[in-house]
């Protein structure tokens, strides 16, 4: 065979656009390096360092025992399915059919994506607001959607611009994407705000997709879900899960909800690319709804400590840090320092062994902030916030 006929027929010709044209997760890119990295302290992983409860995963140790390890319903077990409606019906007052509403997934990044596969033909558009989790816009972009990136800025406390909004939507908005409490900024949306994003959807025709998985890590009020809003109910795909509120990030656990007539298309790309979700964290999920809000409660008192601090911290070093209404999450600007965030990150990395998400991999507006979780001890926070400032007063003397 010659040379130039072998170079012709590349095989890496064969791969996907949609595919090259991302980037992999700038927070896994980042973590290959810090786990590389001895004695660091991570103030970057986006998990609760609590422990699954044990009753919990008790349960789902005694489904192994009872033999309870085979395929479930496509939708997810009947009992978690009418858990899930009831719980939606108490915190949110809003009534969903478990036999033809809710669908169990594989994590609220499974919801998403089958979620978006369910509605975006090639070039429809979606909204997203930055900063925003890494998966937004990728994924959109998979499905051959084109982002469409409504901007908000520290100044606003990262809050939505209605106006601005508006002016993004056109013929081709599909749907927009909100998250609240947010990944990376801890910050919500207020009541009012959805109520207008709401009136646009109908207005304008077009989907909402609320990620709500951190709505149970609230710190002060309620938390107020645009599900609540009778009008989008049925225009609202509604993604939620167990992996943040009850520490359950390795079981793969989520649920989406909305109505069924879009349900039916989310169960059939669900029956051909998953089967079911994991049948034994659905047992332990089922224990989770049913006996696990002291636990939630626990963490939560002793993530609002853990926020108290780490405000006050980035503060008192001279880093602006707004306080977080939800998650576990700060999103503090180190424009002081002179340096973008992947040059802090890196630096702080090295210089200190403490691990940060650069807040550009969360949107350009994020050039000038890093991400900080405090899903770890307070003991580790306290180490981690010393050599910041450490490095912070170093700079000073360069």
């Amino acid at each position: 065979m010659k040379l130039s006929l072998v170079k012709k027929n590349n095989p890496e010709h064969l791969l996907s656009q949609s595919v090259q044209s991302i980037s992999p997760s700038g927070i896994r890119e980042f973590f290959d390096i810090v786990y590389s990295t001895p004695d660091c302290i991570s103030l970057g992983v986006g998990e609760p360092d609590f422990i699954t409860p044990w009753r919990i995963s008790d349960s789902g140790i005694f489904a192994i025992k009872d033999g309870c390890t085979h395929y479930t319903p496509n939708r997810g077990l009947p009992r978690l399915c009418s858990l899930v409606a009831k719980s939606l019906q108490e915190k949110n007052g809003v009534e969903y059919n478990p036999e033809t509403d809710i669908l169990i997934t594989m994590g609220v990044s499974q919801g998403l994506d089958v979620a978006l596969r369910s509605i975006i033909d090639p070039g429809d558009e979606v909204i997203i607001t930055e900063p925003c989790y890494v998966s937004y816009t990728a994924n959109v972009t998979l499905q051959m959607g084109k982002p469409v990136i409504l901007t908000t800025y520290a100044k606003d406390n990262f809050k939505i611009d209605i106006e601005k909004l508006k002016a993004l939507i056109s013929p081709k908005t599909k749907a927009i994407i909100l998250n609240y409490p947010s990944n990376p900024s801890g910050g919500t949306i207020e009541r009012d705000v959805l109520e207008k994003i709401a009136a646009l959807a109908i207005d304008n025709n077009f989907f909402i997709i609320s990620d709500e998985i951190y709505s149970s890590i609230f710190y002060e009020g309620e938390h107020f879900s645009i599900t609540s809003i009778p009008e989008v109910r049925d225009r609202t795909i509604y993604l939620n899960g167990f992996s943040k509120s009850f520490a359950m990030t390795g079981w793969r656990l989520g649920y989406i909800a909305g109505p069924k007539f879009l349900l039916d298309q989310v169960l059939k790309i669900h029956q051909y690319t998953a089967l079911c979700a994991p049948s034994l964290s659905q047992y332990a999920a089922i224990e989770a709804l049913e006996k696990g809000d002291g636990d939630v409660e626990k963490m939560i008192l002793e993530y609002k400590k853990r926020r108290n601090y780490i405000v006050s911290r980035f503060n008192e070093i001279g880093y602006p840090c707004r306080m977080p209404e939800g998650a576990f999450y700060v999103f503090p600007d180190i424009s002081p320092s002179g340096m973008n965030s992947r040059d802090f990150a890196l630096a702080l990395l090295k210089v200190q062994k403490v691990a940060v998400v650069p807040g550009v991999v969360f949107g350009a507006c994020g050039e000038h902030h890093i991400r900080c979780s405090y899903a770890t001890s307070m003991e580790n926070i306290r180490e981690a916030m010393d050599r910041i400032e450490k490095f912070h007063q170093s700079l000073g003397k360069q």
